[in-house]
C-alpha cells in the first residue's frame, strides 16, 4: 500500500464519530428525514401544489425538526423493547 492510500485511509478514520454516538446519530438522521417529509407532505395538503412549497416546507421544517430529534431520543428505547417483545432474537 502507499504512503497515499495510508495518509487517505487515515483521513477517512478522522471524520468518523465513535461507535458510541450511534443511537444519536441514528436519531438525528431519522427525525431529520422524516420531519422533512411530513413536513412536505402537510404543507401540500394544505397549501397546494404551488410556487411557495419549499418555503412554506422549509418553515415548518425548522420548528419540527427539533422536536422530532427529541421525540425520537426519548422514544427510541421503547421502540427497542416493543421489538424484543415481538421479535425472535437472532440465531447465530
Amino acid at each position: 500500500m502507499s504512503s497515499y492510500q495510508a495518509d487517505l485511509r487515515k483521513m477517512r478514520r478522522w471524520y468518523k464519530l465513535h461507535p458510541r454516538t450511534a443511537p444519536v446519530v441514528f436519531a438525528f438522521f431519522m427525525a431529520g428525514i422524516m420531519a422533512f417529509l411530513m413536513c412536505a407532505t402537510i404543507a401540500c395538503v394544505n397549501g397546494g401544489l404551488t410556487a411557495d412549497l419549499p418555503r412554506r416546507t422549509w418553515e415548518s421544517y425548522v420548528v419540527a425538526m427539533p422536536v422530532a430529534f427529541i421525540c425520537v431520543m426519548f422514544v427510541r428505547p421503547v421502540v427497542v423493547r416493543l421489538v424484543a417483545l415481538v421479535v425472535h432474537p437472532a440465531q447465530p
